[in-house]
């Protein structure tokens, strides 16, 4: 049975349980449990990281952990009893580990490992307190570095800041919020603005001497040096190297380690110095040979010196190498160091061993204490310490030093009787009183342990030395007295045995009888003689002499014998017990001479103060002692005194002796009668404070007033315990009389800063002080009431100056913290008063920053949620004195501009963010009865209003980002929470009071407004935090934006008419509101939307104002990331659920769809617009945002912004042409008017005209360098006539060049014409602007199709490439997934004049083949009926496929949707007449290109004539006559007859052309290939043998007969003419489409099969004209290396060399399926231009789509050959006019493409006339693509490599065979040509008819280098005017007509409306 636990509430999973069992609960180890039931064993609950989710467990596998419950029961919360840091911890550990995964797959490498050693550093510090065997101080540290580590790892990834109290967690709700507000601030502070260390520290490490030549011990002497002040400002570091430079004692870091401290800031500049100096040890001279001397002397070796300001930059200096120099001559050695500092080069250089002392420096910052703890490491290994000399900038009262410093300078000396100097050495020992030598009490520095006698260095041969060398004595004070220095002077002998001779002594006594001890200065000894074996060990022998001559002149003794030689020391002494001050003697010996008390008492404060605090007790006691003995005498003497000593103890070097003081008074202090005398004194100064020539003494009194009240209140305690209380009524009147007189004193006024304002400020500032002291014997209230007159006597704010009412202001605070305050009752005396001067200082907006401080601190008193009467009373005071002041002050503080200096600018936040505080914490004490009150309190609806209005202003000053921190999260709920709590009760005041006939549009639309940001706070979208945060935040507060929205909902219902007025000003702002991702937030506010619709339905009829409003906010809105598909659902689903009933239902659904679909476009363009996604999507999703902006929403401006979008993404990807047509959107609404425009976007305030100048600049600088001239050259024409209406004659000039120089690119460079792709998007998964959409790209330069599909796939990673070209079906419109469907697609031009027209080069042709498409077309074969099995072609037909779009390529996108599909079907004959037309032309064009010697070589032309020759023999054309010109299929098919008559005729011009050719090439062919041409002539007589034609004797001429149309032509309706050079001239018979198309590449590789098939092709007896020819695919996949040699390329014409006509099952599936795959290819490419069966009449198109639809027979050498374009799988249907011109034959040369092969020629070239009555919207494209190996590489080799495609034989291999662009035309009689109008920009009227922008269809592409026209293909010159570009208004009418055409298709979009005055 299942029980509820009462203890088992809490735990830690100890062990993974997988919740196999029934109702099992899966854990893992470490998650943390709520157990609620248990039974058997067994315990259910539920995990804390899902609490949603219940389930049973075994209680093995838990370990229980105390907790206590709060609201037990359903709701209860368990709360574990851990210590609060691990609680921290361990919660904070979770958080990190999942953010710190993310870190890894986000590649922070560097902040993952260091999160990773925090974590690990944490978890081993939380052991440690966990297991609870550390100490106390222990533990706190412990807790110091967890706390410093999770608030470093929360600031790094960016959680949120923790506010804690003594390194544990503080709840919010337990603390005033003024406390949570200054615990945050700390948090900050310490975070962002460390606080400058006062102190600093020095590390020097000495490493090595780099040196030569060493060979002897050295001594190397660091200290500091201040070369302003000239002298050693430290101790000195000594150490010792060895011989070879290295320290003598490596193992013991303290020996060459040290620790320069306490320098303070003041020391750390540029002119302090380290200074090393180098000693030798060793012979007297560096270069002496070794000899029988062994005594060895201290030398100088070198000196090196480092400026301090090196270290400041960078702290630390690893292996610096010190350039150590040598003084010229060594009685400069004392100063070297110097002399380098003042770079006095004359006196030094370097060593002549040019050494190098390598160290190690560091400087350390903080206090000696903090140093230690953070570089434990140096301390544990040992380093020494060297101290500053002297005290340090603060003394400490513990600090015990007795240290004698002695600096022995120089000395004078006589020869001696020699003939040179000497070589002097000093010895000194120290010497105590019964004559012997003091043992181990001279230190040379630290480093190097104490010596018991020191010996200076020696310098040569030198009477007058001079040393500096300062040595530390640390004498014990008990051997001071009677001890004495001795120094020795000994002659070093460099000669003889080298001894030391004594001859000379001085010595100097360290205490002068009278106990004082060695003054500090220099003294100069007297020079003893003695002789050299003289003793010196009775000390007693010469302490009788005078010791220096000083003494000497002032005794009076006599001349002593060696007066002449002196010897110099100076000394300094640092003691705390020792005095060298005789007055401070006799001060403390006053009872032994009564007569010097009143000298010693005024000479006291002439003495220094580190005297005086040494002997700080014993001095204190001296003067209360005199005070007992005579007060009446001496009692203003020794008041003056004490005075002096206390205000000595407010200098912050003597600051820490304050403790010792009240340690003094509470402990020593005796004077028990000493308070009458104090109070006496002190009332007299107070009384005389107005008195001028007292003034700077009454100060001081004032200064000092804090214990002197200490003294007399411990005086009088001392005197009630002696005398059980008497004189209390006394003493009680005297400090009554004793603050009257100081309320006197204070409550006179002065102006200006006066003397006694300055008195009274001082009184003020130590006054507070004394509350603790009077309340020590007074009560509480007592005390309180003379605290609040005293206060209460101050002057006003008006009459005072500035500095005292600061410190008034102080004065207050410090009442305010004093513990007086913190007393209830007293309290609420002093509370009246306080709040009195705040106000007054408010109201004057002065001293804010105090003020903040001291309502801060009043606050912290106020606990929250105290219900105490006092406190409640409290709160009514402070809101009815300051609630308005508050709301003010923050107004005026938070409307001001922030300061610039960042100190003033902090100061400034500081002070905003305390008074908020303060208001929210008076917020949140406020009841209802204080809301109350506070209502009740306004007198009229004004001054309400004014509240109200004031209030709400305020709390959305609150609300801002910028108040708190980002990462005071806990600050921002807790604000929030009373901002809620404070508007729900206002909103009553709101509803009560400001509705109906006293309605408020202003209280009102504030009240919104407020609402509305406070919901879209950042802080409060849970939605973004943690699950563990959530958890926290909902338990806390829950989601307070679902409070606020109810309420809104509320109050917008009790509006009811008055609603009118927020429509639709409240619209945005309501729509944000919704659009945050909370379900029941937004089920309580879109019904609102609903409301509105409804009143603007009754106001004015319609809801146009909530459509236009909802429309502009939701583009803002969303592009800032708000929003998501749930919403745009239930906006949808609510609204409509709501208007189903209306009236104006209809209107509303409009309106509702409208927006909808408008949110999915906007919801596709931001998450295209994310990081890393591709160009292509963000261009498309923002080409169908803007084009909905156009049409269907009519808004120009978000219209135009979307234009600019557009256009920076095309810059980026560098479409540039895209770009310029992008742009003529915009450039489109604008006119050649001044009329002013506004500053939009980037473009500044200027005219309309201005404007327009520069936007079409722009756009002919993005034509150029997308190479789209013709376009620019358009625009150029245009702003040139304004130029020229203007007379603007420079501007027109440059205008002219730059269309010249656009002309001259057109001819001069190469572009390339891209390929297009039909692209299919099918499946839920697209974004909406994709979905079951199908459109047609542009592709890239050199991309082919498997290229594009691969680009495809990467922008579509999820999507599936479908293998087959077939509409998909239902399942794959509405599956959820992505499927791309992907073929290339032939276009087909719009305008054919150019393309037809003769004598054009093909550099201007090219670019109308590939601009300004609206249509492509694609090609799948098909059998219809049964297949016959022995010649499949006559069941075989082609289903054309064209493809209309919505605008024309290239656009404003690179891809645009197809807007119409039309199919037609291309019966077998067709397709074969088709067929064949194609390759006529095509091998006219290569034989017309041979003649004209424009082939380098003959090779295509030999492979194209042995392609159809072989094929043709070898029964491929009796395939057609089989299929076609049988009996049968005439009887069955009579409407076919002109059909058949059509194709007999192409195959008798085929023999023609082929008989011509070979006459043409048996003039060409080479040598080495006569046998292949004797050969094709043979097979030609067996071909036309088959055909049954007779010889045409009079058609072959073998002479330079040419034809300028390429080859002989023979009319279709007339039997075969003789061709004669007279007679060569025909009329082509053309469609107006069959031009040639874009120059096409193979995107497949070149198989090596292919290229061994090539190389062997004079030897093949099959048909090798197919070398050239490329088959089409629609594969959605990559040409593969292998493809050409398919068998499922198949052509239409029949062909016996494959032996059988039959096509497997397989081949069939792949063409009926049109299969996508380069294995699988469809015919596509080989059926071209379909035309409707009863409108064809014959075809003669040579083009891309012109390949044979189905040939089994393709010999193996094709197939190797052919290399196939990508883009060739969709033929273009394009019906057009036919038009025909005369021009001539030339033959572009293309630049070869990497990895790409050879193409052939896309030419169409016609020789026949037309029949008369053929539409001339008939006809079709036949497009190919000249290759770049034919005709421009080095030419055609029977071996070349570099081929690859599929061959194809007979007939049904005239489709590809490269030729020139061009052909000879003529205009057909009755036919009119078309302009071009896809080379200007159309006016007005021609726009508006236009689907697209003004025709600009041309795409970056590169030009073909031009070929010279030959002169045997050349044309009499025409009179008419050249084509390109034709002016606008000379096309205009045909332009018109051409798109009133294509209007009637296409339903013309919604004319944009013109705004543009406005932008």
């Amino acid at each position: 049975m299942w029980i509820p636990t009462e203890h088992e509430k809490y735990g830690v999973v100890i062990a993974s349980f997988r919740g196999t069992v029934p109702h099992g609960l899966s854990l893992e180890i470490g998650d943390t449990v709520q157990i609620l039931e248990k039974c058997d064993g067994w315990y259910r609950g539920f995990a804390l990281k899902n609490p949603n989710l219940k389930g049973i467990f075994p209680s093995n596998y838990i370990h229980l952990k105390n907790a206590c419950v709060k609201n037990k029961g359903q709701f209860e919360m368990v709360i574990p009893t851990e210590d609060s840091v691990i609680t921290e911890m361990t919660s904070t550990l979770r958080d990190w580990g999942t953010m710190w995964k993310q870190l890894y797959v986000r590649n922070e490498g560097d902040l993952f490992h260091r999160l990773w050693h925090i974590m690990n550093e944490i978890l081993d510090l939380r052991r440690q307190v966990l297991v609870g065997h550390l100490t106390h101080d222990r533990m706190k540290d412990v807790k110091r570095h967890i706390t410093a580590r999770l608030d470093w790892g929360n600031e790094q990834l960016g959680l949120d800041l923790v506010p804690r109290k003594e390194y544990a967690m503080v709840d919010p709700e337990e603390i005033s919020i003024t406390e949570l507000y200054r615990l945050m601030e700390h948090r900050h502070r310490k975070k962002d603005t460390p606080v400058p260390a006062s102190s600093h520290h020095l590390f020097v490490q000495m490493k090595s001497l780099m040196c030569s030549n060493l060979g002897e011990e050295l001594e190397v002497i660091f200290s500091l040096f201040d070369s302003k002040e000239n002298r050693p400002i430290s101790e000195r570091f000594f150490l010792k190297l060895n011989r070879n430079g290295l320290p003598k004692c490596p193992e013991k870091p303290e020996r060459h380690c040290s620790l320069f401290v306490d320098l303070g800031s003041s020391e750390l500049r540029k002119d302090i110095y380290i200074t090393v100096h180098i000693i030798r040890i060793g012979r007297m001279g560096a270069g002496e040979k070794k000899n029988a001397c062994n005594v060895q002397y201290r030398r100088p070796f070198g000196c090196a010196v480092l400026s301090i300001a090196d270290l400041l930059a960078g702290d630390t200096k690893d292996d610096l190498v010190l350039k150590v120099y040598m003084c010229n001559t060594e009685s400069d050695w004392y100063q070297i160091h110097e002399n380098i500092i003042k770079k006095l080069n004359a006196r030094y250089n370097l060593t002549g061993s040019n050494a190098g002392l390598a160290v190690s420096l560091q400087l350390l910052h903080g206090d000696i204490e903090q140093i230690r703890r953070d570089y434990t490491s140096m301390f544990t290994h040992g380093v020494s310490i060297t101290r500053k000399l002297g005290f340090s900038n603060i003394i400490m009262p513990g600090e015990m030093r007795n240290d004698l410093y002695i600096t022995i300078e120089r000395g004078e000396f006589e020869k001696g009787g020699k003939s040179v100097a000497r070589n002097l050495e000093v010895t000194m020992f120290i010497v105590d009183s019964s004559g012997q030598i003091l043992k181990d009490f001279i230190s040379f520095g630290s480093g190097e342990p104490l010596a018991s006698e020191f010996h200076s260095f020696v310098l040569y041969h030198n009477n007058s030395p001079r040393w500096a060398e300062l040595l530390k004595l640390p004498i014990p004070v008990d051997k001071f007295r009677g001890a004495h220095l001795r120094f020795e002077f000994r002659h070093c002998s460099t000669k003889e045995k080298g001894e030391k001779k004594l001859f000379g002594f001085s010595f100097v006594p360290l205490m002068q009888e009278n106990g004082r001890t060695l003054p500090d200065g220099t003294h100069e000894l007297i020079v003893h003689k003695c002789e050299e074996n003289v003793s010196l060990q009775d000390s007693s022998r010469y302490l009788k002499f005078p010791f220096s001559k000083g003494h000497l002149l002032g005794n009076n003794h006599q001349a002593v014998k060696t007066s002449k030689e002196s010897f110099w020391i100076t000394s300094f002494l640092c003691s705390t017990k020792l005095t060298q001050n005789g007055d401070m003697l006799d001060l403390l010996k006053w009872r032994a001479h009564p007569e010097k008390i009143a000298g010693c008492l005024s000479k006291l404060k002439e003495i220094d103060g580190s005297e005086i605090v040494k002997f700080l007790q014993d001095t204190l006691d001296t003067l209360f002692g005199i005070l007992d003995e005579n007060s009446q005498k001496y009692g203003s003497q020794v008041f003056d005194c004490l005075v002096h000593i206390i205000n000595l103890l407010q200098d912050s070097k003597f600051h820490n002796f304050k403790p010792v003081m009240d340690t003094y008074i509470e402990s020593h202090f005796a004077g028990a009668l000493a308070y009458r005398d104090l109070i006496k004194v002190l009332k007299w100064h107070v009384d005389r404070i107005t008195e001028v020539d007292r003034q700077a003494h009454n100060q001081e009194v004032l200064k000092a007033q804090e214990y002197i009240f200490k003294y007399i209140i411990q005086s009088r305690k001392l005197f009630s315990l002696a005398t059980g209380g008497q004189n209390e009524e006394e003493f009680c009147c005297c400090i009554q009389e004793l603050l009257m007189s100081v309320r006197f004193f204070l409550s006179q006024e002065t102006k200006g800063a006066s003397s006694l304002s300055q008195a009274q400020a001082v009184f003020l500032n130590s006054f507070p002080a004394v509350y603790s002291e009077l309340l020590k014997l007074f009560d509480v209230r007592e005390v309180a009431n003379l605290v609040r007159d005293t206060l209460g006597s101050l002057p006003t704010i008006t009459n005072a100056d500035e500095s005292l009412q600061a410190v008034k202001l102080q004065c207050i605070g410090k009442t305010v913290e004093s513990q007086l305050y913190t007393n209830p009752e007293s309290r609420c005396i002093l509370l009246p008063v306080v709040l009195h001067h705040l106000y007054v200082h408010l109201q004057e907006q002065k001293d804010l920053v105090m003020c903040a401080r001291i309502l801060s601190n009043i606050f912290c008193l106020i606990k929250k949620n105290s219900s105490e009467k006092s406190v409640l009373e409290e709160i009514d005071v402070i809101v009815n004195s300051l609630l308005d002041v508050l709301l003010r002050t923050i107004l005026e503080i938070t409307s001001q501009p922030q300061p610039a200096g960042s100190a003033t600018r902090l100061q400034f936040q500081d002070v905003t963010g305390e008074f908020v505080s303060c208001l929210l914490s008076l917020l949140r004490q406020m009841t209802d009865r204080h809301y109350q009150q506070l209502l009740d309190r306004f007198n009229t609806r004004d001054e309400l209003r004014d509240f109200l209005l004031q209030i709400f202003t305020v709390f959305r000053i609150l609300i801002r980002p910028e108040m708190f921190p980002k990462d005071w999260t806990v600050m921002r709920l807790v604000a929030n929470n009373v901002i809620i709590t404070t508007v729900l009760y206002l909103s009553d005041a709101l509803r009560k009071n400001f509705l109906n006939e006293s309605f408020d549009y202003k209280i009102w639309d504030s009240y919104f407004y407020l609402a509305v940001i406070f919901i879209n706070q950042f802080c409060l979208q849970l939605e973004m935090f943690t699950p563990s945060k959530k958890k926290k935040v909902l338990e806390k507060y829950g989601d307070m934006r679902v409070t606020m929205g109810c309420e809104i909902f509320s109050m917008w219902q009790n509006l009811g008419e008055h609603k009118v007025h927020f429509i639709p000003a409240l619209i945005g702002p309501f729509l944000e509101v919704t659009l945050i991702p909370q379900p029941d937030l937004r089920n309580v506010m879109i019904p609102i939307f609903h409301d509105m619709m409804d009143w603007e339905q009754r106001r004015s009829g319609n809801f146009k104002q909530v459509e236009a409003k909802l429309i502009d906010k939701l583009d803002s809105l969303m592009s800032e990331g708000k929003g998501d598909e749930t919403y745009r659902e239930l906006f949808n689903s609510i609204l409509l659920k709501k208007i189903e009933r209306e009236t104006w239902r209809e209107s509303g659904v409009s309106l509702i769809a409208t927006v909808t679909r408008l949110m999915e476009r906007l919801l596709d363009y931001r998450d295209c617009m994310k990081m890393g996604e591709v160009d292509g999507k963000k261009i498309g999703c923002t080409v169908s945002l803007l084009n909905f902006y156009k049409t269907e929403l009519n808004k120009e401006e978000m219209y135009i912004r979307y234009i600019h979008k557009l256009y920076d993404l095309h810059l980026k990807a560098q479409n540039f042409t895209e770009a310029a047509y992008t742009l003529l959107l915009y450039d489109e609404l604008l006119e050649w008017s001044d009329r002013p425009l506004r500053e939009f976007l980037n473009y500044p305030m200027q005219t309309e005209w201005q404007r327009k100048e520069y936007l079409h600049l722009t756009i002919i600088q993005n034509f150029d360098r997308g190479k789209c001239w013709e376009n620019g050259i358009i625009l150029c024409r245009k702003i040139a006539e304004q130029y020229e209406s203007y007379y603007d004659y420079r501007n027109l000039s440059k205008m002219r060049m730059m269309e010249a120089s656009l002309y001259d690119k057109i001819m001069d460079q190469q572009r390339l014409e891209p390929e297009f792709f039909r692209v299919g998007f099918y499946g839920k998964k697209f974004p909406f602007f994709l979905r079951n959409k199908e459109f047609v790209c542009r592709g890239h330069d050199y991309e082919r199709l498997e290229a594009f599909q691969q680009r495809m796939l990467n922008e579509f990673p999820h999507a599936i490439a479908m293998q087959h070209a077939n509409q998909p079906d239902e399942t794959i419109f509405q599956a959820e997934a992505q499927y791309l469907q992907i073929y290339a697609v032939t276009p087909i031009p719009e305008s054919q004049e150019v393309l037809q027209r003769e004598g054009i080069p093909d550099n201007i042709k090219s670019f109308y083949k590939v601009n300004h498409i609206w249509r492509f077309r694609y090609d799948r074969p098909f059998h219809k009926g049964t297949k016959d099995k022995d010649n499949e072609f006559k069941s075989l037909w082609v289903e054309r496929t064209t493809l209309i779009l919505v605008q024309s390529l290239p656009g404003i996108s690179r891809w645009f949707e197809v807007e119409k599909r039309e199919v037609v079907e291309m019966s077998p004959l067709e397709n074969a007449i088709e067929v064949l037309e194609n390759k006529n032309q095509q091998l006219r064009t290569l034989i017309s290109q041979c003649q004209t010697r424009q082939m380098q070589n003959i090779n295509p032309l030999t492979m194209c004539l042995n392609g159809v020759i072989d094929a043709a023999v070898n029964g491929g054309v009796a395939r057609y006559q089989e299929a076609f010109f049988v009996k049968e299929y005439i009887l069955n098919h009579p409407e076919d007859g002109e059909k058949i008559a059509c194709l007999r005729e192409l195959m008798l011009e085929q023999a023609q052309i082929l008989e011509f050719g070979l006459a043409v090439h048996e003039k060409f062919v080479p040598q080495d290939m006569r046998p292949l041409h004797k050969k094709l002539v043979d097979q030609f007589f067996v071909m036309k043998s088959s055909l049954g034609i007779q010889e045409f004797a009079a058609c072959i001429q073998a002479s330079p007969v040419h034809f300028p149309n390429g080859s002989p032509r023979v009319s279709r309706n007339s039997v075969p003419v003789s061709m004669s050079p007279e007679g060569a001239r025909v009329i082509p018979r053309r469609s107006p489409l069959s031009y040639p198309a874009v120059n096409r590449y193979s995107s497949s590789s070149l198989s090596s099969q292919a290229s061994a098939e090539v190389s062997n092709i004079t030897g093949q007896s099959e048909s090798s004209d197919e070398v050239f020819n490329m088959q089409p695919s629609p594969s959605t996949s990559s040409l593969s290396s292998t493809h050409s040699a398919s068998p499922n390329v198949t052509s239409s014409a029949p062909s016996s060399a494959r032996g059988s006509p039959l096509l497997s099952d397989k081949l069939k599936h792949s063409r009926e399926n049109s299969c996508l795959s380069p294995r699988e290819r469809p015919c596509s490419a080989i059926y071209p231009n379909p035309s409707e069966p009863s409108q064809r009449i014959l075809f003669n198109h040579i083009g891309d789509g012109a390949l044979p639809r189905s040939d089994p027979n393709l010999s193996g050498p094709e197939k190797a050959v052919n290399s196939t374009p990508s883009s060739w799988s969709l033929d273009s249907g394009k019906e057009a006019r036919n038009i025909s011109d005369s021009g001539k034959l030339m033959t572009p040369p293309v630049p070869p493409r990497p990895t790409q092969t050879a193409s052939p020629a896309r030419h169409m070239t016609s020789v026949s006339p037309s029949p008369a009555g053929r539409s001339p919207m008939k006809g079709s494209v036949q497009s190919f693509t000249p290759s770049p190996v034919d005709y421009h590489s080095s030419g055609f080799m029977s071996n070349s490599p570099v081929l690859s495609g599929s061959y194809s034989s007979g007939i049904s291999s005239l489709s590809r065979c490269s030729m020139s662009e061009t052909s000879c035309f003529e205009t057909q009689v009755g036919e009119h040509p078309v302009p071009i109008s896809n080379c200007n920009i159309s006016e007005e009227p021609v726009r508006k008819e236009s689907k697209t922008p003004p025709p600009y269809s041309v795409y970056e592409r590169t030009l073909r280098r031009p070929v010279p026209l030959p002169h045997n293909l050349s044309i009499p010159i025409t009179t008419d005017p050249p084509a390109l570009p034709p002016k606008p208004l000379l096309v205009r009418p045909n332009n018109l007509e051409n798109s009133s055409k294509r209007t009637e298709q296409v339903p013309r979009p919604r004319p944009l409306p013109r705004k543009v005055s406005q932008l």
